[in-house]
């Protein structure tokens, strides 16, 4: 078995097309039904506001699959510490013996988790994106709006976080890395309101995106929601939005935005309501008009967790070698 380090993986691996690609890849083939997945495995830490999720998927005739074990810490920024962690195993699908560990801190479920919400943005977004905008300033907001300038060239960046230093750190990386105008709004409405794009990327358990401030050609990515106390965006979001689309439906009714709403809404709104999979096999249309409201629901999927571990573990091999080797 070998074991990577986060600095021999983030040498390998960076959010590109390649990355992008794989995930797309990964949700096509949950839609065609040629993925075992089972629900989430989560333990919570209240005392600590903490979480830790168990994710894995097998996708069939490959002959390896990963089993994910990723962490929330929310207090961790007072501690000068990132909120997220994790590592991921890779094990033979023949045999089941374990093949290598990626002791990644957490940065491919960062990466993976972008992935997808460029995925969405592709098949989502309106066409011709000025303005873009993110409310929450931590890491997976960075890797977000880096993965969305991969589908959609943008030209001015506005961002909201309830702490002044933080989001003024987010807009100097930001600025220099993406080269676009970063503007600092004073409220969530501001950036809704302003913005043909919004990931929202914290981990509220109340809602921050009222309906009241939708206005058409928006598209909406909300990410933070994959427990079932946490909500981003109010019900009436989803409820207006023409086109509503999820991750997985089974784990977004369980843990995501949609948890709050499904038992609400009769059968034929339920029906309306689209996989990601679908738009990337074209079974199903994404934006279909400039003035649709559009929005995605993503918890993170255990099929996102396989790609991209073994998209790293190829690139690993070819560049840096066997690793430390265990027998």
């Amino acid at each position: 078995m070998r074991i990577y380090n986060r600095s021999e993986i983030k040498q390998c691996v960076q959010l590109d097309r390649e990355v992008l690609d794989a995930v797309e890849d990964a949700f096509s083939k949950l839609q065609a039904g040629r993925v075992e997945m089972p629900p989430i495995m989560r333990v919570d830490i209240p005392e600590h506001r903490g979480e830790v999720d168990v994710k894995t998927a097998y996708v069939h005739s490959w002959d390896s699959f990963a089993i994910k074990v990723s962490s929330g810490f929310f207090h961790n920024a007072k501690l000068g510490l990132p909120s997220g962690n994790g590592m991921m195993l890779l094990l033979s699908a023949v045999t089941g013996i374990p093949e290598a560990v990626l002791l990644d801190n957490g940065y491919l479920t960062d990466v993976r988790t972008a992935a997808a919400g460029a995925v969405a943005a592709k098949y989502l977004a309106p066409e011709h994106v000025e303005t873009a905008g993110v409310i929450g300033a931590g890491t997976q907001a960075r890797y977000q709006v880096m993965a969305l300038r991969q589908v959609r060239h943008f030209q001015r960046l506005i961002v909201y976080g309830p702490t002044t230093e933080r989001v003024q750190q987010f807009a100097r990386e930001m600025e220099t890395r993406l080269g676009v105008h970063i503007v600092r709004a004073e409220t969530p409405e501001e950036v809704v309101r302003e913005s043909d794009v919004v990931v929202t990327a914290t981990p509220a358990s109340e809602p921050i995106v009222k309906a009241e401030w939708l206005h058409p050609g928006l598209h909406i990515t909300a990410m933070g929601s994959d427990a079932e106390h946490k909500q981003e965006l109010e019900d009436e979001v989803l409820q207006r939005a023409d086109v509503c689309v999820c991750d997985v439906k089974s784990q977004c009714v369980e843990l995501g935005e949609l948890h709050h709403v499904w038992t609400h809404w009769d059968e034929d709104r339920r029906d309306r309501v689209v996989e990601l999979g679908e738009l990337t096999t074209g079974k199903t249309p994404g934006r279909t008009g400039d003035g649709q409201v559009t929005v995605c629901d993503l918890t993170g999927t255990g099929v996102q967790d396989t790609a991209i571990a073994r998209l790293a573990l190829r690139k690993l091999e070819r560049n840096v070698g066997l690793g430390i080797y265990v027998n």
